[in-house]
């Protein structure tokens, strides 16, 4: 299932990134869409589908990942404590060198931060970290549509500057001007989306304490399947809907609500197409297996074909057209890795987090 689980993150979260990497990301959360239905159609899907959803989908994988390395970290006998304080500064590295260079929207600079929360964590029992995760998850509904609707509008004169270095700028003048929104927006994403993130975080974690993310046909998932999926997907799509076309303010509320009920069923949907692969879709699943080095580069390559040091489309194709590109890339990552895996058992930003891992650690 954590195969599965990552492979679906990893497509998910690129539709919604390149929102915000081939489009002006200065707008309010609930600004009307596009010039045209096919752009109105395709923001309303992105949204309503995947916005807040496939970041859940990550956050819980973090989760698991921590009760993964707690399992490996107890059967070598290594120090987890040293493991994981030299894991979250990796993330740390590569999140700020991320969000300055490609995308201010960088994930792993949360991840590293609520991480280390959630060190404290690792020995409470799955009831609790269940509690703990699903408050967290109210909090951050109730609080978050207040943070977006209240955030302050671009200027003009910023709006016109981001068009202007996005469009015909250098490297270095992008790079600038991202580590200025990355250093501008991080607070706040911390507190939207690390609560959140530290939520799913408890669950991922609950998930492998219990056992339930090695049982694919847990009764549990198929509850989650049943309950969950089709009324987080309508109040999804309702609510990009109003906020698209209003009123705003309950459609961004809806928006947030809905966001963990739709993640909890499209767990429970991976769940059951989570069975023995064949052998394309094994190479997939090893491929989607190096997801920060597919995460990584979505940004990279994306970053260079919409800015104006590459290949200039920022703003210059409609929003069906760059959730395409998006998902080309994304296919052909998974493609080169799957390459990159015959020879090499780890891609290779999986190659350098590791290093930094286990650090002056014997393994």
């Amino acid at each position: 299932m954590p195969d599965y689980l990552r492979l679906f993150a990893l497509f998910g979260i690129v539709v919604v990134n390149v929102q915000f990497i081939a489009f002006s990301s200065l707008g309010s959360f609930a600004d009307p869409s596009g010039d045209t239905l096919r752009d109105a159609i395709t923001l309303w899907l992105v949204n309503g589908l995947a916005l807040l959803k496939t970041y859940g989908l990550f956050s819980f994988m973090f989760g698991v990942g921590l009760g993964f390395l707690m399992r490996s970290a107890v059967r070598r006998g290594l120090p987890f404590g040293r493991v994981y304080r030299n894991r979250m500064i990796g993330l740390l590295i590569l999140g700020i060198a991320h969000g300055c260079l490609f995308f201010p929207g960088d994930i792993l600079t949360i991840y590293a931060m609520t991480g280390s929360i959630l060190y404290l964590f690792r020995d409470w029992p799955v009831r609790r970290l269940v509690r703990v995760g699903a408050s967290l998850l109210v909090v951050q509904a109730l609080m978050a549509p207040l943070l977006l609707l209240a955030a302050p509008e671009a200027t003009p004169d910023i709006v016109a500057m981001e068009r202007a270095i996005l469009t015909g700028g250098g490297f270095l003048e992008a790079v600038l001007f991202r580590s200025v929104g990355f250093a501008v927006i991080m607070p706040s994403f911390l507190v939207i989306q690390g609560t959140a993130a530290l939520g799913w975080f408890c669950l991922g974690l609950a998930a492998v304490k219990s056992g339930m993310i090695d049982d694919a046909a847990h009764p549990l998932w198929r509850r989650a399947r049943r309950w969950c999926l089709g009324p987080g997907v309508v109040l999804g799509l309702v609510g990009a809907a109003l906020s698209q076309w209003g009123p705003a303010v309950p459609g961004v509320a809806l928006t947030v609500v809905a966001a963990p009920i739709a993640t909890l069923g499209y767990l429970g949907l991976i769940a059951a197409i989570s069975r023995p692969p064949g052998p394309i879709m094994a190479k997939a699943l090893a491929a989607g297996g190096s997801s920060l080095s597919i995460y990584l580069g979505q940004s990279i390559l994306l970053s260079m074909i919409f800015s104006g040091y590459g290949l200039g489309l920022w703003d210059d194709v409609d929003r069906f057209t760059a959730v395409a590109i998006a998902l080309a890339v994304t296919a052909g990552l998974m493609g080169a890795l799957m390459i990159w895996r015959v020879r090499f058992a780890l891609g290779p930003f999986e190659w350098v987090l590791r290093r930094i891992t286990y650090f002056r650690i014997r393994v």
